[in-house]
């Protein structure tokens, strides 16, 4: 074989428990189909194949994937003995000394690890062009991206590389690459899965992870697999009432659901994106749904001040942590000028400012869920346009001197030319302006391929549901998954092709 046959990854595991194929046999061919297609897409940024191919040689566990190649991300999944860069120069030689409690989960599901994927510095971009890597590529068009942060993932499955790999998501980080490569992306509930073995939570309970997929079985499969609470964890997702797989077979009852092509924290919205919202209320209508035009009550301004605080917090903190790990702080050059002066503008905050904008972002919480509480689901476009050319929201050259010159200005002059940073936030926001939104307030959230543009380019849309019932907006997708199939779709740059 030189790829993996057709199939998602449960498909791949009864293959392999049937004795059609063995599990070497199933890694060889992803090797194989990595080491041909990923010059074109520069997904890959790290080869465990030795580690994966002495796992083959033990006897296979019990687990739902045993046996089916997986690739984990570039950033938060620690692999004991191997670099995670998270995208960093700073970091690109550091190596963990144990899994992450995800990872181990991973492993105990039978899935074997031989890769990871691109990402951007730190995941703070919703592209992945790093410098220490370079660009991943979109399969669909590799001029174009494929997303952020967790792009490297979202390419490597859309081209077939593999039917499922590690994601994660702070601010849409799983579903928007879903949305730019047709696939699969579920945010799950804060604290559905670990994120241990030493931090209590990520971003301050924004980030979580989880793989994404083509198919929504291997979506629920996987979120079995993986869910359920560690000690210490400050946040526990409540439990289902039946496992995720299994209620895939129970028809989703009637939901009332509200549509809204208004962006919650951006601008504008694209003629593609709105097209694609029209085409699934009438999809959602034909089902047997009530849809309803309605629009969150939230204050962007003060939403997006409040988040750029806490992404401000967080970076530093991260290259403070790790600074501490490696025993020395980031060299001249080694951090990406834009992180770097994120770092200096944490120098500017008070603890009181993060407090409030905190504060800020608990009460806009409360008011988007009590306005929830009158649907079972909101529907809006993933993202406000479909992918774009490579290099689009690089910072312009104008931006790039008021970045150099934020990063050698004394501090006053820092707390001055801080608009910079909320211009750029700006920019940023008018290409995710609603996925940034279940991650504060730790609702599920999934992203769905319910339509392509005239060109051939992927537009999802995304459903964000009540905190915890991860169990209707999965039997939802199936439903959409069954009406309007996107598996037997392919891109262009494909294993198969």
């Amino acid at each position: 074989m030189d790829a993996l046959p057709e199939g998602d990854a449960l498909a791949l595991a009864k293959l392999i428990r049937d004795g059609d194929v063995s599990a070497e046999e199933l890694l060889e061919a992803a090797i194989r189909g990595v080491e041909r297609i990923n010059p074109q897409l520069n997904a890959i940024v790290g080869k465990l194949y030795e580690d994966a191919r002495a796992r083959v040689r033990q006897p296979p566990n019990n687990g739902p994937f045993a046996g089916v190649p997986f690739l984990i991300k570039d950033l938060l999944s620690d692999y004991a003995g191997a670099p995670i860069s998270s995208g960093s120069r700073f970091l690109k030689d550091y190596i963990p000394s144990k899994d992450s409690d995800l990872v181990v989960r991973y492993k105990r599901s039978g899935l074997n690890i031989f890769g990871k994927t691109n990402t951007p510095e730190f995941g703070l971009t919703p592209f992945t062009e790093p410098a220490l890597f370079g660009p991943a590529r979109n399969p669909w068009n590799p001029a174009c991206t494929p997303g952020g942060s967790s792009g490297g993932t979202g390419a490597a499955i859309a081209a077939g590389l593999v039917p499922m790999a590690g994601g994660g998501d702070g601010g849409g980080s799983i579903r928007i690459p879903a949305s730019c490569n047709g696939l699969v992306g579920l945010k799950p509930t804060r604290g559905r899965t670990p994120t241990g073995p030493d931090r209590g939570d990520v971003w301050f309970g924004c980030a979580v992870e989880l793989p994404l997929s083509r198919t929504v079985r291997d979506t629920a499969a996987v979120l079995d697999a993986v869910s359920g609470p560690e000690p210490g964890d400050p946040s526990q997702a409540p439990a289902p009432a039946q496992p995720y797989l299994q209620s895939l077979e129970t028809p989703v009852r009637p939901l009332h659901i509200a549509v809204s092509g208004v962006p919650m924290l951006g601008d504008d919205m694209h003629a593609d994106c709105l097209a694609g919202l029209t085409r699934t209320a009438e999809l959602l209508e034909s089902l047997g749904h009530t849809v309803v035009e309605d629009h969150p009550p939230l204050n962007k301004a003060a939403f997006v001040e409040a988040f750029i605080v806490l992404l401000v917090a967080e970076t530093a903190a991260d290259v403070r942590a790790y600074s501490r790990k490696l025993g020395r702080g980031p060299r001249r050059g080694e951090l990406e000028p834009t992180t770097a002066a994120l770092v200096r503008l944490s120098e500017v905050f008070t603890a009181e400012e993060l407090a409030l904008a905190l504060r800020e972002l608990q009460a806009q919480t409360r008011r988007y869920a009590r306005w929830l509480q009158n649907y079972d689901v909101l529907l809006t476009p993933t993202l406000a346009e479909p992918p774009f050319r490579i290099g689009k929201y690089q910072p312009s050259g104008t931006d790039k001197l008021g970045i150099h010159a934020l990063n050698r200005l004394p501090l006053a002059g820092i707390a001055r030319r801080s608009g910079l940073i909320g211009k750029m936030a700006q920019d940023i926001f008018r290409f995710i302006p609603n996925t940034p939104v279940a991650n504060v307030t730790g609702d599920p959230a999934i992203s769905l391929p319910l339509h392509w543009t005239d060109d051939g380019l992927p537009v999802g849309m995304m459903f964000s549901g009540q905190f915890g019932d991860e169990t209707t907006l999965l039997q939802l997708a199936r439903q959409l998954e069954q009406a309007a199939p996107w598996s037997d779709r392919k891109p262009p740059v494909h294993v198969s092709a």
